[in-house]
């Protein structure tokens, strides 16, 4: 007779502060229900999406968390999903109970219209997830949902408090640039993040890499204003000033995992990763439990970062990424979605070297100048693509 016995990861007994540095990122799963079916979700791994809809701790539990382990800190929270309007109970009532924090919404669009205006006021900048134009977004999400998030965004626009960025997982290899640049200019910024799956067979890199040449070409086109592409910004900030990938990370990684960033599944659970968190060995802390450990997604000598041309600037871009194909050893993920992922990076330095950043940004007005250095929405995106 065999015993299956499920190991839960005792607290951690160490007084080191698990967050590095002095800012964190409270990200609040609000509920693991959705409204929509995107077909490439990560949640969707491990069964996660709609396994969690009611909150397990109350605000607060929260409240007691955040004193004993965030205190001191500058804290800035992100509610998360699902699709985190859902709840907009929990949501009213966080932003109640912490009014000095700093807010973001991750969101699908479809329900921003039905937010009311003091919560509009209060966000900092919302993340509408759109994947291009109608077509390419209305594959993966479903018919007649561009429409209605681009007539959302318009409808709340004018009452944000803060900026509104669209949020492309940039999946289909057939995306075209007319598409994301029509979401540069519709939106205050576009970040893109190339996606995690297995679509980077045949001329897909290739296709890829032509459109990433006309968005580059178009970021260094002009010195009077910026082109707000955060994937570029964000790479040639960090060429121009390398200093600031390691002085903001602590050396670590460009990927907040490894340090300030805390994810709170509705059930109090924590993990570093909002990809991962149907891996429970990553679990690193609770709210009920009141306990919160360092984040166990660091780098390892395993991962071959060190040695990449692309490492001063990139440093290390994403950690799940690197766990799966280099810890874990899943070979398959490594050939077919990171090795792919890290080539169009390392193409995307050197076609950025080819238009002498130092040079443009050298001709760049002092207001263009402060803002590629340190835009605020830095704080609410991972900077590398």
């Amino acid at each position: 007779m065999s015993t299956s016995i499920s190991v839960v990861p005792a607290r951690p007994e160490s007084a080191a502060d698990p967050i590095v540095g002095d800012r964190v990122e409270l990200q609040l799963l609000t509920t693991l229900k959705c409204n929509l079916k995107c077909t490439y979700c990560s949640l969707g791994v491990g069964e996660v999406l709609g396994s969690q809809t009611e909150l397990k701790y109350d605000i607060e539990q929260l409240a007691v968390f955040v004193e004993k382990h965030l205190s001191g800190k500058e804290i800035y929270v992100t509610f998360y999903g699902g699709e985190p309007t859902l709840n907009r109970p929990m949501m009213e009532a966080v932003m109640r109970r912490f009014p000095a924090f700093r807010y973001q919404l991750q969101t699908n669009g479809t329900l921003l219209d039905d937010l009311p205006d003091w919560v509009l006021a209060k966000l900092s900048n919302v993340l509408v997830s759109i994947d291009g134009g109608e077509q390419t977004t209305d594959g993966y999400r479903g018919r007649g949902i561009w429409r209605q998030v681009i007539r959302n965004v318009h409808h709340v626009r004018d009452r944000l408090g803060g900026t509104v960025t669209a949020r492309v997982t940039w999946g289909n290899p057939d995306t075209t640039f007319e598409e994301l640049d029509d979401l540069a200019d519709a939106f205050d910024y576009l970040y893109w993040q190339f996606v995690a799956d297995e679509m980077y067979f045949g001329d897909s890199v290739d296709k890829r890499k032509a459109v990433l040449v006309r968005l580059i070409d178009r970021f260094f086109e002009r010195s009077d204003r910026l082109y707000p592409v955060v994937p570029l910004m964000g790479i040639v900030r960090n060429k121009l000033l390398p200093n600031r990938g390691r002085e903001l990370y602590a050396g670590l990684t460009q990927c907040r995992v490894s340090t300030h960033l805390i994810n709170v599944m509705p059930s109090g659970e924590i993990y570093p990763c909002p990809d991962m968190m149907y891996a429970h060995e990553m679990k690193m802390g609770e709210i009920q439990g009141n306990w919160l450990g360092k984040s166990p997604l660091q780098p390892t000598p395993e991962m071959p970062c060190e040695g990449c041309e692309a490492f001063s600037w990139c440093r290390r871009n994403c950690m799940k990424n690197l766990h799966l194909a280099y810890v874990r050893k899943d070979e398959r993920y490594r050939a077919n979605v990171v090795e792919p992922i890290c080539e169009l990076l390392r193409f995307m330095g050197r076609e950025i070297d080819r238009h002498d950043p130092a040079g443009w940004f050298a001709r760049l007005t002092l207001p263009v100048r402060q803002r590629l250095i340190g835009a605020e929405v830095y704080d609410y995106v991972e900077i590398m693509p």
